[in-house]
């Protein structure tokens, strides 16, 4: 692991998901710029002092060097957006695999530079967009791409947060610290920590890929240097619109993110908290109320659940939804065996580039007032 440090944020969230399945074992890790808390950090993990290091260059160059079955075999990297892509194409430079949080990197050429990198090694890249990890989400993927809703028209997707209506930055808050600072988040605020994740799940339940966009950004809490609201009109590749939006100032809200999705014959609707539920919409007949967990289910949806219908799955389990199609992956490639399809529904690479296309056209759209339409 590559931060993740006992006064981090996401990196309890990554361990917690990766650990879930028995598949993964943390072996090593620099868990922090400031060395002590590394160390201190890697012990509380119960990690031999060894295996701590200073720096994710340290820990590249004496890990390579290990046998075998003792070094690691993938590196997951959970540090602000700036320090994403250095470690990421050490990892591949030294034979390792990679999970990255998102956005994938700082820029859009750093993106596409990971990609040439993937593509020359043959390497493993996990991307963690959270929300494609649940079943429900996998059911209406499903659902769409077998076409019982006809062809796709209209998709609504919001994500609205409150966490940031006030200016935490100047709190001590060190999450909106760098969030806020697009010297380590990059050039957008909101729609790159959050819009992103509600572009990526449009696309995802669709399949459809974003071809043109208009988008207006604001900043209402003053001082603050980047975004912290913002919306978007979408165009797919199949003629359908959409509407996307993504706020960090909606006093009172948590996580609210909510998908609704219209073909020629029906519809869908997703909440994430009520995550267990899928609602089918038709215009023929009454809504149906997919529940996940039930025989119903389809296959991908079933492989991805682990408890009977009734029980909750939440935001690790989509976490580690990921990181277990991820390690199957991996594994399959070390024992020359053949991935099976579920297992390769994981965001890659290339979703990390679609990514990193709607913050850049997003910011152009939203900024620039002589521009209304921008392409991908």
């Amino acid at each position: 692991m590559v931060g993740g440090g006992t006064d981090a944020f996401i990196g309890a969230i990554h361990r917690l998901a990766a650990l879930m399945d028995n598949q993964i074992e943390l072996v090593c890790g620099c868990f922090s710029v400031n060395p002590e808390i590394s160390l201190s950090s890697g012990l509380s993990y119960y990690l031999p002092e060894s295996r701590v290091y200073a720096t994710y260059n340290e820990m590249f160059a004496k890990e390579v060097l290990l046998p075998e079955g003792e070094r690691m075999d993938f590196v997951t990297i959970v540090t602000p957006n700036f320090a994403h892509f250095e470690p990421a194409m050490m990892a591949l430079d030294n034979g390792f695999h990679v999970v990255v949080d998102k956005p994938i990197t700082f820029t859009l050429d750093e993106a596409l530079k990971l990609k040439e990198k993937i593509n020359a090694t043959g390497l493993t890249l996990a991307l963690t967009h959270t929300y494609s990890g649940y079943p429900a989400v996998k059911e209406a993927k499903t659902r769409v791409s077998r076409g019982d809703f006809g062809k796709i028209r209209k998709v609504y997707v919001e994500y609205p947060q409150g966490w940031l209506s006030t200016k935490q930055e100047d709190a001590g808050n060190a999450q909106a610290s760098w969030r806020t600072d697009p010297k380590r988040s990059g050039k957008a605020g909101c729609m790159g920590d959050i819009g992103t994740h509600a572009h990526h799940l449009a696309e995802y339940i669709t399949g459809l890929k974003t071809v043109e966009l208009c988008a207006e950004l604001n900043v209402f809490v003053p001082g603050r240097m980047l975004d912290d609201d913002g919306a978007a009109l979408l165009r797919f590749e199949n003629g359908a619109k959409g509407v996307l939006m993504a706020t960090q100032i909606a006093a009172g809200e948590e996580n609210s993110l909510k998908i609704r999705v219209y073909g020629e014959k029906g519809g869908l609707e997703w909440h994430q908290h009520e995550p267990n539920t899928l609602l089918v919409k038709w215009s023929d007949k009454p809504t149906e109320i997919v529940r996940v967990g039930n025989g119903y289910m389809g296959d991908i949806a079933k492989h991805n659940t682990r408890t009977p219908g009734g029980h909750p799955e939440g935001y690790l389990e989509a976490f580690a939804n990921i990181y277990r199609n991820f390690s199957l992956v991996v594994r399959a490639g070390m024992n020359g065996q053949t991935p099976k399809a579920e297992w390769l529904d994981f965001p890659t690479v290339e979703d990390g580039i679609r990514g990193m296309q709607f913050i850049d056209a997003v910011v152009k759209a939203g900024y620039d007032d002589t521009t209304k339409w921008v392409k991908f």
